[in-house]
Formats: structure tokens, C-alpha cells, sequence
């Protein structure tokens, strides 16, 4: 070998020595993290967030993180009401509660079913503090997050709080409390205290953003954007003629709109059926998959109108979501105007791994619209426009290979925003800095008062 060259290789042999050095130096870096999650939905019910919650902690425990998740039986929708007490799936522990089911499908019951689970939530805390360095809660139920504030007041675990709903906000909007009501104002301080505690608050969407801002200013460098997301590689675009769901529904030679998710008093149904009553006499299919406050109503009318266009199925199994997702021409999402800001529609992001164009009912000011114009995916509709979605809907039917272009952009565009890696990684980064700044505080504290 000549100097030359066994000169280079052992400056190269060195260069690498110390890069890896570097990394196991930055591996050491990081924060060992202890998590807890507390939320009243998880598989094997159907409930949206608990899915997305499932294959977050599945996510993050592929990236070393210790993870318990606290929830209860299944009581929102399900094909079993029973599930293991305490399991393990993936190194990841899962512990179940009682559930109850008082007055189900009512907002009394939801509201006293949530409190019954958030009295079991805590008395988990309090056995389980020790084994975890941060908490995570979620809005489900929306006083939920109490826990994290008296479980750092009691205890000194950090917690982080995910919102997916902007509670007593949403009660307002639909008209179940007024703006007056003593509970509002009680709500009101209790989230401020809550917000403030906690390390981290995670909403779903930037005008969700703005309405937590709007009431609460000083929380302004803890709020971070997270959006929801879908798994490409779960749901896949399946043609209609290759999709078993699709033949088993007599789909496959019928233009096919699919609503699949809640139809809950947030979502606007009443355009879609303005714009299913225009096409009632055209070979075009609403098809909705789910339940909520308002599907027994859309039912109702649906029938009184002697309408033949619509098909209701139940909820569907997550094996199953594959095909049910796919067994359609365009998928539909909408959100009701008066809660814009308030909730946030994951079953977007199913559609856009369905590679399917997507049609949105929402307000003319949602970041809705923003997502759908920058992935060039689909259309936008005013709340009430069904005359609009009506035209929009003929235009996919008359032709197929613009809904192709459509479908196979807004792919794309969720593949490079808002997969389980990606949304994971954001998760994770925002657990990292909970932790490391708690163990600051920890080092500090010990330092001041060391034990005798």
C-alpha cells in the first residue's frame, strides 16, 4: 500500500471513530422517557382518537420510549364491550378501567360516564406516579387533563395535554350551555390554571391555535401544532373493481360518495343530504360508515324524502378500513360553521391515504380549505352550499381521470406531512424537552437540598 493512500484511510478510520463517538454521545443525550398516557378511548373501540392514539404510543415505543396507557372497556362504539384488563402489546402496557354506560348516545351520559372514568383516572395516578417521568392526557373526556395539574401539583409529573376538542366552548356553540352559565366560567378558569402548569399543549390545527390564545395569551411558546395523520401503508388505494367491500355493498358500478366517521352535532350533515336530494335522480351513491347524535336523524329524513341514494353502515373494524375507504369515488368531510376552530376532523387524513379526491364542508375561513388548495386534492363548500358540492360531485363523475389526479396528489401531499412517523417525531421531540427540562429542575432542587 502506498503512504498516500494508508494515509488517507487511517484519517478516514479517524474521521469515523469520532462521528461515532458524536452519535453515542447524542444518544446519551437524550432523555430517558417514562410516558403515561390517560385516555378514555383505545382499541379495541372504535372511537377515532383512540386509534390515532394506538399507533402513536406504538410509534413512540419503537423509538425506546416506556409507555403505559390508562384507559377504559370500550363504550363508545364497539363490537365487543369487553377487553383485556391489563395487557401487553408491543412492550407497551395497557390497563383498562370499568366503563360505564349510562344514557348512551345522550350528552348527560357521555358527560357522567367521562366523570366516573376521570375519578379512576386519578385513582390510577395515584398508584402509578412513580413508574413515569411524564404524563400525557388528552380531551377525552374534555375535563380529563384536571388529572395532569393535580398530578404535578400532588407529585411533580410534568404533563402534557392534547386537545382535541375546545370544551366549554363546543357546549356553547351547540347551544347545550349558555355563554352566562356559571359551569362556563368555572370551565373557563380551570382550563387557564391547567394550561398554564403544563409543559406543553398540543392542538390539532392552527385556528385551534388561536381560540386557546384567544382565551389564554400567556401559554403562547408552549402551544405546538401537531395535526392528526393516517398510515399510508395501512390504507392503500385499492380500485373499486379489485375492492371486496366495494362488491359486497354493490358499489363498484355506481359513482360512490363516502361520509365515513362520526356524524356527530359538530359535523354539518345538512348539506351533504341538500346535495344528495339534487342528485337524487343520477347514478351517484352516498354511502356513510359511523355513527353519532346525528345519524339516526339523517335516517330519518332520509326516508321521510324517500330517498334511495343513501346506504348507512356501522362502524367498521380497523382491519376492514383498508377497503371501506377505498370503496369510493370521492370522500366527504365536513364541519358544522359554529364550531370552526373547536374540533378538528381526523377523518381527513383516512382520506387523503385513500388517494381519493375530497370534498370539505366548512366555513370560508377553516385551515381546511388551506390544505386542500396547497395538496390541490379536492374542493371546498361554504356550509349550505349543497348546490355547489351537488356540481362538484357531477364534474368527478363525467371525469374519472381529473378524480385520479386529485386522489394521487392529496397521497402525496399526506405522505410527506402527516404520517405516523412524521407526527410521531413531533411528539416525540415535544416529550424530549418535558423531560430534560423536568430533570433540569430535579438536578437543581437536589443540588439546593441534598439528602442527609
Amino acid at each position: 500500500m502506498r503512504l498516500n493512500e494508508w494515509i488517507n484511510q487511517k484519517l478516514l478510520q479517524s474521521i469515523s471513530t469520532q462521528l461515532d463517538e458524536k452519535d453515542d454521545l447524542a444518544v446519551k443525550m437524550q432523555p430517558s422517557i417514562k410516558l403515561s398516557v390517560v385516555t378514555q378511548f383505545f382499541p379495541p373501540d372504535y372511537a377515532a382518537t383512540g386509534q390515532l392514539i394506538e399507533e402513536l404510543v406504538q410509534q413512540l415505543s419503537q423509538q425506546g420510549v416506556d409507555i403505559e396507557v390508562f384507559t377504559s372497556q370500550p363504550g363508545y362504539a364497539f363490537s365487543s364491550d369487553t377487553a383485556p384488563t391489563v395487557e401487553w402489546v408491543d412492550r407497551i402496557r395497557i390497563q383498562r378501567s370499568r366503563t360505564a354506560q349510562l344514557w348512551p348516545g345522550r350528552i348527560r351520559g357521555k358527560a357522567i360516564n367521562g366523570v366516573l372514568y376521570t375519578l379512576r383516572a386519578m385513582l390510577y395516578l395515584f398508584r402509578a406516579w412513580r413508574r413515569n417521568n411524564v404524563l400525557l392526557v388528552t380531551t377525552a373526556p374534555p375535563f380529563l387533563p384536571v388529572i395532569g395539574y393535580l398530578g404535578n401539583l400532588l407529585f411533580g409529573v410534568p404533563y402534557i395535554c392534547i386537545l382535541y376538542d375546545l370544551y366549554p366552548d363546543i357546549a356553547i356553540a351547540l347551544g347545550v350551555l349558555s355563554k352566562n352559565h356559571w359551569l362556563v366560567g368555572l370551565w373557563g378558569a380551570i382550563n387557564q390554571r391547567v394550561w398554564l402548569n403544563a409543559k406543553s399543549v398540543i392542538v390539532l390545527s392552527p385556528g385551534m391555535k388561536q381560540q386557546v390564545l384567544a382565551r389564554c395569551p400567556q401559554i403562547a411558546h408552549k402551544i405546538s401544532v401537531i395535526h392528526s395523520w393516517a398510515n399510508p401503508k395501512l390504507i392503500v388505494p385499492i380500485a373499486k373493481s379489485e375492492n371486496w367491500f366495494a362488491w359486497k355493498y354493490n358499489l363498484v358500478n355506481k359513482f360512490t360518495v363516502l361520509y365515513s366517521g362520526n356524524m356527530g352535532r359538530c359535523h354539518d350533515i345538512d348539506t351533504m343530504l341538500d346535495a344528495a336530494k339534487e342528485l337524487q335522480d343520477e347514478p351517484i351513491q352516498f354511502v356513510c360508515i359511523g355513527g353519532g347524535a346525528k345519524r339516526e336523524e339523517l335516517i330519518q329524513e332520509v326516508n321521510q324524502l324517500g330517498l334511495k341514494n343513501f346506504t348507512f353502515l356501522p362502524y367498521q373494524d380497523k382491519q376492514v378500513l383498508p377497503y371501506s375507504l377505498t370503496a369510493c369515488d370521492v370522500s366527504l368531510v365536513s364541519v358544522d360553521e359554529s364550531t370552526e376552530g373547536l374540533v378538528v376532523p381526523s377523518k381527513l387524513y383516512s382520506a387523503l391515504a385513500a388517494g381519493r379526491p375530497i370534498a370539505v364542508i366548512c366555513s370560508p375561513y377553516s385551515y381546511l380549505r388551506h390544505i386542500i388548495a396547497e395538496a390541490n386534492c379536492g374542493g371546498t363548500f361554504d356550509n349550505g352550499d349543497g348546490h355547489g358540492l351537488a356540481q362538484f360531485i357531477r364534474l368527478l363523475s363525467r371525469d374519472q381521470k381529473l378524480g385520479e389526479r386529485m386522489g394521487k396528489a392529496g397521497r402525496q401531499y399526506l405522505q410527506s406531512n402527516f404520517t405516523p412517523k412524521v407526527i410521531s417525531q413531533q411528539y416525540l421531540d415535544v416529550l424530549q424537552q418535558a423531560v430534560l427540562y423536568n430533570d433540569k429542575v430535579m438536578t437543581r432542587v437536589q443540588s439546593k437540598y441534598p439528602l442527609s
